[in-house]
């Protein structure tokens, strides 16, 4: 299996990784800030844009593991949804790696467990999965619909990221199935207070996928967090407050 990955810009490494059926074009205006002043790794996940998927490459670890083979000995990692995960996994299965983490609308637990409210009914990606298996397509574009459903400016969201998923290949079948089993099942609450590395979370207070309660809970794991709220976005900040996450990524890259 082999990995997509774009470079761009000099400067400290950081590795930018998108979020469960889309790709790096998701990341296209503001890695044109950043590569001005970092040098960004664009990775691909398995089987989404021109990466390829490898049958039977299900678990988290397997996913981490692919990433670390193709990016820096040390760099930062900024994750967005299911690339938060990928972010966090990373940062405690190889710390020595990982500078420093930003979760953008990521979570350790993208479901309702016991002990964790502040996330989604698991009801709500068991309808996606179902979903899923006649028609990828509709199953996709509901999924960016409540990506942005709550944001003021949700067409002019939706458009770079409908233009990304139609600029590069379809996710593959299995990759998307993959993926949305790793957003129901995944749970690394436990990684959260061994974390050795600065770490940063932005969050969407209108966000539907990630409550915006998540903050306290992640204090309560991790009090070295810093979390920022983003009082008007859905579950993509990045987009809708791209200054405002450009100006607290500086500051955390000063810091690193």
């Amino acid at each position: 299996m082999q990995l997509h990955k774009e470079v761009l810009g000099q400067g400290q490494d950081i590795v930018l990784i998108h979020g469960w059926g889309m790709n790096s074009a998701v990341w296209s205006s503001m890695a044109e800030q950043l590569s001005q002043r970092y040098r960004l790794h664009l990775v691909e996940m398995p089987g989404h844009g021109y990466s390829s998927y490898q049958q039977g490459c299900l678990e988290l670890d397997q996913w981490v593991n692919a990433v670390l083979e193709i990016v820096p000995q040390s760099a930062v990692w900024i994750g967005w949804s299911l690339g938060s995960m990928l972010a966090q996994r990373a940062a405690v299965l190889k710390p020595e790696r990982v500078q420093g983490l930003i979760s953008i609308a990521g979570t350790p637990s993208f479901v309702q467990r016991d002990g964790w409210d502040s996330a989604m009914e698991p009801d709500t990606l068991h309808s996606f999965a179902t979903d899923l298996q006649t028609d990828h397509a509709q199953t996709l574009e509901r999924f960016l619909l409540l990506q942005a459903h709550g944001d003021a400016g949700m067409r002019q969201l939706l458009r770079p990221l409908r233009a990304g998923l139609a600029g590069r290949p379809q996710p593959h079948d299995q990759a998307l199935e993959a993926g949305l089993d790793l957003l129901l099942n995944v749970d690394l609450r436990s990684d959260l207070p061994s974390l050795q590395c600065p770490n940063m979370w932005l969050l969407g207070r209108r966000d539907l996928l990630v409550p915006v309660a998540l903050g306290e809970a992640l204090l309560r794991l991790q009090p070295q967090a810093e979390v920022h709220v983003f009082r008007q976005a859905a579950h993509l900040p990045m987009l809708s407050d791209q200054h405002r996450c450009l100006e607290l990524i500086d500051e955390f890259m000063s810091n690193v």
